[in-house]
């Protein structure tokens, strides 16, 4: 993104600069670096600011990929960083791969680099990272994490596209039942305006309802929108989605299955830094900002329990962060020695399972979903229709 530097010159002039970087520090360093003093930072008009815009994240995974082709390929680290920068097209990011080069051309490590951008990187990249260096095994370290990645993102995108025709059926069905409340009903409420008391209770409702979009139709819409914006605002409050989100898990079905993805998350990167030379008890840390906030004091008395020398499935059951399966492999890993692997599978078996579980409940939600909405909207248009009936039925 582009920035706006006021700053104070080697010379003692205040000078203004434009450049690009990938966020705001990088911005800094990048001046600061050419002898200047930095007196204040903001966007510039070509920026993506936080007022709407939604700023471009930097492609690890891309970059990962890239990567290890490359050093698969023999050439340096540096080098290979270098390769990427020339071809990067967008700026910002290729300031990012400039600045990282020019830190291992120092001679200091790839972490070190990575650590400089954290927005870009994640603390459990730059472990993976770090924990290679120890081992000299930085591209197995990247086709680890690669490998990992790909298959949250399948997870991800498995829940994504189950969710798509629920999303489908609930929009066209909302869009359908605005148009016969907000356009249909108040036009049928001037035919019957007379002939109220003769009505039904939930007709007299629906058709007071018309009746006040008619009058009053731009106040109405208004109220509506402002719902809507005070909706979306409470929504982006961290605070009121934890307070959503302990809702939802306090209702058994829901709050089993979130447990169960929570899970597989959690040991699936608690087992790839296993695998990549990471100690079990700092895995555990890098891997308990995956789990939900409900169960970060149920892994720290675990971790605890751990660092006493008891044993991890123990410790894991005492505090209620294991299923039964996953208990008997937990056991047999650490009497074969392989926990890394116990826990890949653990996560592999939990996503299985949340899949068969997913599209079970498709198969039934659906059809509930579309019986819904037919019976709302039908209830709407035989309310609407109701005085019509009657009239019919009298003239007889």
């Amino acid at each position: 993104m582009r920035f706006r530097l006021r700053a104070i010159s080697s010379e003692g002039r205040i000078e203004s600069l434009d450049l690009q970087a990938f966020d705001e520090a990088t911005a800094r360093r990048q001046v600061e670096g050419q002898g200047y003093t930095v007196l204040a930072v903001r966007r510039g008009l070509g920026g993506l600011a936080g007022g709407g815009a939604i700023a471009a994240r930097f492609p690890v995974q891309n970059f990962s990929e890239e990567l290890l082709v490359l050093l698969n390929a023999g050439l340096s680290l540096v080098e290979s960083i270098e390769t990427l920068a020339e071809k990067e097209r967008r700026a910002d990011f290729r300031a990012v791969l400039e600045r990282i080069a020019g830190i291992l051309r120092e001679g200091r490590p790839l972490s070190t680099a990575l650590v400089e951008f954290p927005s870009a990187f994640s603390p459990l990249y730059v472990a993976t990272v770090r924990a290679s260096e120890r081992t000299g095994d930085l591209a197995p370290a990247l086709a680890r994490f690669v490998a990992y990645q790909s298959q949250i993102d399948a997870m991800r995108k498995r829940v994504v596209n189950a969710s798509i025709y629920p999303l489908l059926l609930l929009s066209v069905g909302g869009l359908v039942s605005l148009f016969l409340l907000f356009y249909v009903v108040p036009r049928f409420a001037q035919i019957y305006e007379d002939r109220t008391a003769e009505l039904p209770v939930f007709s007299r409702m629906l058709l007071a309802w018309g009746q006040l979009v008619e009058g009053h139709g731009l106040l109405v819409i208004g109220m509506l929108v402002v719902a809507v914006i005070a909706a979306i605002v409470a929504l982006r409050r961290s605070d009121v989605r934890a307070a959503i989100g302990h809702m939802l898990w306090r209702i058994p079905a829901i709050g089993e299955r979130a447990m169960l993805y929570q899970l597989a998350r959690f040991y699936r990167t608690a087992g790839m830094l296993l695998r990549g030379g990471t100690p079990l008890v700092p895995a555990l840390d890098m891997a308990r900002e995956l789990l939900h906030p409900a169960l970060h004091d149920r892994l720290a008395a675990a971790r605890r329990a751990i660092s006493e020398g008891r044993g991890v499935a123990d410790a894991m059951e005492a505090n209620g962060l294991v299923t039964a399966v996953a208990l008997r492999m937990l056991v047999v890993g650490e009497q074969g020695g392989n926990m890394h692997e116990m826990m890949e599978r653990i996560a592999i078996f939990h996503d299985e399972e949340l899949g068969r579980w997913a599209e079970r409940f498709l198969r039934t939600f659906e059809p509930l979903l579309m019986a819904l909405i037919g019976v709302v909207i039908g209830a709407i248009v035989i309310l609407m229709y109701m005085p019509i009936f009657e009239l019919a039925g009298n003239l007889r």
